[in-house]
């Protein structure tokens, strides 16, 4: 009886979807996700902004895909009022890493070190944004 380890070509297969697998794994591992977005929002953010209204900071509904600091209902610090920054993944995920290094002088002091946090809390967002 052959042993079918020893066969070549098998073993190619079987690395290749063995590579196959564990990417498609690490991928899956790495989705951002809105639900778990929610709950870490709801975890980090909720302590001083809220979806629909202004609590100490403005509220977060739609935020994605806006210009920083231009939501009328909210009085915001003269460094966010002259930002010129629009919020998406990037700019999200480098303001919620370190607020400073994105907008200098502003009144948010927050950092949030876990990227799949991050990550998550700005597919949420962006849900809500509807894009």
């Amino acid at each position: 009886m052959q042993n079918n380890w020893t066969n070549p070509r098998l073993r190619t297969t079987l690395t290749i979807l063995c590579g196959v697998v564990c990417a498609t794994l690490a991928m899956a591992g790495s989705a951002k996700d809105p639900g778990r977005g929610r709950e870490a929002f709801e975890k980090r953010c909720t302590g001083c902004h809220a979806i629909d209204k202004i609590k100490a900071g403005p509220p977060l509904r739609g935020v994605y895909g806006s210009h920083a600091g231009k939501d009328r209902q909210f009085p915001y610090s003269d460094a966010m009022k002259n930002a010129s920054v629009t919020w998406d993944e990037s700019t999200l995920d480098r303001w919620l890493t370190d607020t400073e290094s994105v907008i200098p002088d502003n009144d948010m002091a927050f950092r949030l070190n876990d990227p799949a946090d991050r990550a998550n809390i700005i597919a949420y967002l962006r849900q809500l944004s509807g894009k």
